[in-house]
């Protein structure tokens, strides 16, 4: 497993923000299996079933509670642990509640990102900045076709135009206090990840399919669909997150080369429809059924996304290792033995599964 990053994060510190989300909770257990020293800044857990809790992580890395909205505390952590790495993945994440808290979703989005920003500006320790926006930071015009990093930064609703926000703001402290052309003097690379539609064990987030599927099926109930035909980028929480530490892996030592935006999304056959989804989700479960509960009166959400990752695939030698159906499978699994697993090894399990090593 560190062959693949050349031992890189071996010993070294490495501060996550949102630890205690879905994707922050993976990345931190790979890096604790890595042998990397990792400090997490985050809120409380969304639910006593969320993998950061059945994990039992904050035994295994320097657990902080904190707000990312709350300059002064962010910085004392960044002062007393000195880290060389930073993962920003603190947000306010969903679509639907950003149009009932956009001040929320832009404070958190926008001033978030520029705190952390300011931290690693100011903190000498640091080599690399892995800022985690998402693919709905493009103006989506709802084509066919992937959208490459250099396409327009837009967004349609809080939560997406707050994320485009975060690009402009994150390459702006880029030209300005880590440009590349000044590498050698200022020694810090600073990259934005972009990427699609995350599923995978221990996301209990509120509308989002794979959870809603979760919570129907446990209850016996029908998974009610709200927008069936919406196509999406499905990928499993560790495609992207073998994306974020390659990259940073290449950023430690060449970081003139590789500080820029990058897409890391599914292939093709993996942008499907939110009804195929679920009916894939009801296979592997064993039971279960859905409705159709779409309002033609309800908020907009975009009905068409997918990126191209070329750059990623052609620069970095990534590419995605699972299909929807083995993504969902590698899901399903995880919510049909959480409540009697060791999820800890249960997740270790899964990412050398995913790399291939079981």
């Amino acid at each position: 497993m560190n062959n693949l990053f050349k031992n890189v994060f071996k010993g070294k510190k490495v501060l996550i923000t949102g630890h205690t989300g879905f994707k922050g909770s993976w990345l931190s257990i790979w890096l604790t299996k890595l042998g990397a020293e990792v400090v997490g800044y985050a809120l409380e857990p969304y639910t006593n079933k969320d993998n950061f809790e059945l994990s039992n992580l904050k035994n295994k890395i320097i657990d902080i509670r904190g707000d990312i909205r709350d300059f002064e505390s962010l910085k004392k952590v960044f002062d007393e642990y000195k880290p060389e790495f930073v993962f920003h993945l603190a947000a306010q994440s969903l679509v639907r509640l950003s149009y009932e808290n956009p001040k929320d979703t832009y404070d958190i989005n926008i001033g978030g990102t520029v705190n952390v920003l300011e931290c690693i500006k100011n903190t000498e320790s640091i080599r690399v900045g892995i800022m985690v926006t998402t693919d709905k930071c493009y103006d989506n015009k709802e084509w066919v076709w992937g959208y490459r990093e250099n396409d327009e930064l837009g967004g349609y609703d809080p939560y997406s135009s707050s994320k485009g926000a975060a690009e402009i703001v994150i390459a702006g402290y880029r030209n300005s206090f880590f440009n590349t052309k000044n590498y050698k003097e200022h020694k810090k690379a600073i990259s934005s990840v972009r990427a699609g539609n995350i599923i995978g064990g221990g996301d209990w987030s509120k509308d989002r399919i794979v959870p809603d599927c979760i919570r129907a099926l446990e209850n016996k109930a029908d998974i009610e669909i709200r927008n069936p035909t919406a196509t999406r980028p499905w990928q499993h929480v560790l495609e992207p997150i073998y994306g974020y530490l390659l990259l940073a892996s290449k950023m430690y030592n060449n970081g003139e080369d590789f500080s820029s935006a990058w897409n890391f999304g599914p292939d093709s056959e993996s942008i499907v429809q939110v009804k195929e989804v679920s009916s894939m989700i009801i296979e592997y479960w064993g039971e279960g059924k859905w409705k159709d509960a779409s309002n033609s009166e309800s908020v907009h959400e975009a009905k068409l996304l997918s990126l191209d990752c070329n750059k990623a695939k052609k620069y970095l030698g990534w590419k995605p290792r699972l299909d929807i159906k083995k993504a969902l499978k590698l899901t399903v699994q995880w919510y049909k033995n959480y409540g009697k697993a060791d999820v800890y090894n249960m997740c270790i399990e899964q990412i050398k599964e995913y790399l291939g090593e079981n």
